[in-house]
């Protein structure tokens, strides 16, 4: 090759270089957006509809502003995907991790699994950074979870500006039949890692399947307004109701038939699974929690029997054996779940989501 041509490979290289190094940014709210149990919402990236502003308790309100559970989702070729997000609050907390609190986190599909990508991680309020980069340009199917315990106000993607974006062209995570789980602090996802690692996010993935984060920090307390929302979504392949650490003795024996009739008055096929609490680590040691959760474990169990007494066909219950391990290595704090503890979790609902299924 002459000198001629070898200078002008090195400026046509650097030409291409600096095309693919441009970044376009697309508004998300053209894609797909999953996870959300309606869509009345006061703005996109909120999990309660707005009529329920002034009728269900703040702090439930306040926590439905977060987008636990959400998940965008698009194709496209480029080589990069970057990220622009503004947060409701920017939130922090002192037992879990800021990309698990208000990042983001990336998933491609693989032929059959999704494979993570890399997470978004939150710098400020206002965030703007490139995820993965050096990509081969080939079409993938993508799907970014969105922060657990902050809101999202805005959201853009980036590729490449010789890239193009679009919706899905996949199927799913199928949308038609979704589980919706009922909960607390760690239904939400505290105290994951990243986005990804909560426990129904982690079920999105192996079900292949819309599941619904319908957990509220220290407010899963068996709301029936809750309970009205949730009856509502005729289409519900299963709801999972795991609230054991938010309620009182007197809340969980007055309140979880009611909760539970209601469901059902609505949905007479639909199977609901009660869910025990898990035996938090420290209460081999602290005897006080641990009295305090088996008895409540023990009262659930209870209402349970109650209910199958009456003839219900369609419920179902997990209790807490193994559903975090016994090594005691599953939790941050004795309470809230690492990636691990989440990671066990998820496959004992998934185990059990199967044998219900395939009975």
């Amino acid at each position: 090759m002459t000198k001629v041509n070898l200078f002008l490979a090195g400026i046509l290289y650097l030409v291409t270089s600096q095309i693919h190094a441009q970044t376009v940014y697309y508004d998300a709210d053209q894609f797909q957006l999953i996870g959300k149990v309606t869509e009345r919402t006061e703005t996109r990236y909120e999990r309660l509809p707005a009529y329920l502003k002034d009728t269900c308790r703040p702090p439930v309100w306040q926590l439905g502003k977060n987008s636990s559970g959400l998940a965008i989702r698009f194709r496209t070729n480029s080589t990069s995907i970057s990220a622009k997000w503004e947060l409701l609050q920017n939130n922090r907390m002192n037992h879990m991790t800021d990309t698990g609190i208000k990042g983001l986190d990336l998933y491609a599909w693989e032929g059959d699994h999704w494979q993570p990508v890399k997470a978004g991680l939150p710098g400020g309020k206002t965030n703007e950074l490139t995820i993965i980069t050096n990509m081969t340009p080939q079409e993938r199917e993508y799907m970014m979870f969105l922060p657990l315990y902050d809101g999202i106000t805005s959201l853009s993607i980036g590729i490449d500006s010789t890239a193009y974006i679009e919706d899905p062209s996949l199927p799913f995570p199928d949308t038609t039949h979704p589980i919706i789980v009922y909960g607390t602090s760690i239904t939400q996802g505290g105290c994951a890692s990243r986005p990804g690692m909560s426990y129904t996010n982690i079920l999105t993935r192996k079900l292949n399947r819309e599941v619904i984060n319908l957990g509220f920090s220290g407010n899963g307390q068996l709301d029936y307004e809750i309970a009205e929302l949730m009856s509502t979504r005729r289409d519900a392949s299963m709801f999972i109701l795991d609230f054991i650490p938010n309620v009182n003795a007197t809340q969980l024996t007055e309140k979880t038939n009611t909760f539970f009739n209601i469901l059902r008055e609505a949905n007479p096929g639909t199977p609901i699974l009660f869910v025990e609490t898990i035996i938090f680590p420290h209460s081999y040691y602290d005897k006080k929690t641990y009295e305090t959760i088996t008895e409540k474990n023990k009262l659930l169990k209870e209402e349970y029997e109650k209910i199958k007494r009456k003839g219900d066909k369609n419920i179902y219950y997990l209790a807490c054996d193994n559903l975090i391990g016994y090594d005691g290595e599953a939790t941050v704090d004795g309470i809230h779940l690492t990636d691990t503890g989440f990671a066990r979790m998820a496959g004992k609902l998934f185990e059990t989501i199967n044998r219900i299924e395939n009975k």
